[in-house]
């Protein structure tokens, strides 16, 4: 097997079998298994976890806890002000969802959905959607419209700059979209070009390939700690630019 092959065969979502409903083909592949698995996870344990009083579960209540409070006092109320908290439910799902899906990448015979193009834009999307939502309902639908092209610009420029504003909009959540595919990519196809290097090098000599082995191993748990940072990082980023999108949205000036 070509190391294109090794690639398509880690990286891409496999499709294992499609329900058809009505004119829909519904695939269910790798990719939607790991994003009901993390929404399970977020519906199912971690109410478990919350409204639990085990002292055993206590430590996760605790990890719970502090990730919550630190997205709204370090990112949600800074940047969409006192009104942050009601969109507090939405950041902290987004935020946990989204280090799920990441670490599931990481188990054996997972795969990591935000790899895929089309999970990170279904999240940029609602992100998207979030910040026009937030906008409208702060300032009222025409008084967000107006607030798209900055005030003091002169007249005869808002037909050339309104579109070019509408299409900065949209290019925020692009842009949140293929940074999160990006990274989330990236690690994992290092890590199986180290471990290819085995296989190159063993092709030409047997004990080169021994030799380069124990290398190789040692580059991929680097990059496999590197990426569990990555999948926390990732997270807090996604989060990080969309509270400052949304504030901005909610408070133009």
């Amino acid at each position: 097997m070509g190391l294109k092959e090794i690639l398509e065969h880690h990286i891409v979502d496999h499709v294992w079998s499609r329900a058809v409903l009505g004119p829909l083909s519904v695939p269910f592949s790798k990719h939607l298994l790991m994003m009901v698995i993390a929404s399970a996870i977020l519906l199912v344990v971690f109410p478990l976890i919350i409204r639990s009083k085990s002292r055993v579960l206590a430590p996760f209540r605790a990890i719970i806890e502090i990730i919550v409070l630190f997205l709204r006092d370090e990112v949600v109320v800074p940047n969409l002000g006192h009104k942050g908290a009601a969109y507090m439910g939405y950041f902290s799902t987004l935020f946990f969802f989204i280090l799920l899906l990441n670490l599931l990448g990481l188990v054996p015979f997972g795969a990591t959905a935000t790899g895929n193009l089309a999970v990170t834009a279904g999240l940029a999307l609602t992100t998207f959607v979030l910040i026009n939502f937030a906008g409208i309902k702060e300032q009222g639908l025409f008084k967000y419209l107006s607030h798209i092209v900055p005030k003091g610009v002169p007249g005869w420029l808002y037909p050339l700059l309104f579109p070019i504003e509408l299409i900065g909009l949209v290019t925020k959540a692009f842009a949140l979209c293929i940074r999160l595919f990006a990274n989330m990519i990236a690690g994992h196809i290092v890590i199986l070009a180290f471990i290819s290097f085995i296989f190159i090098f063993g092709s030409l000599n047997v004990f080169v390939g021994f030799a380069v082995a124990p290398v190789s191993v040692g580059l991929v748990l680097f990059t496999l700690l590197l990426e569990l940072f990555v999948a926390f990082l990732q997270a807090y980023v996604f989060v990080f630019l969309t509270a400052i999108f949304t504030g901005s949205a909610m408070h133009p000036h």
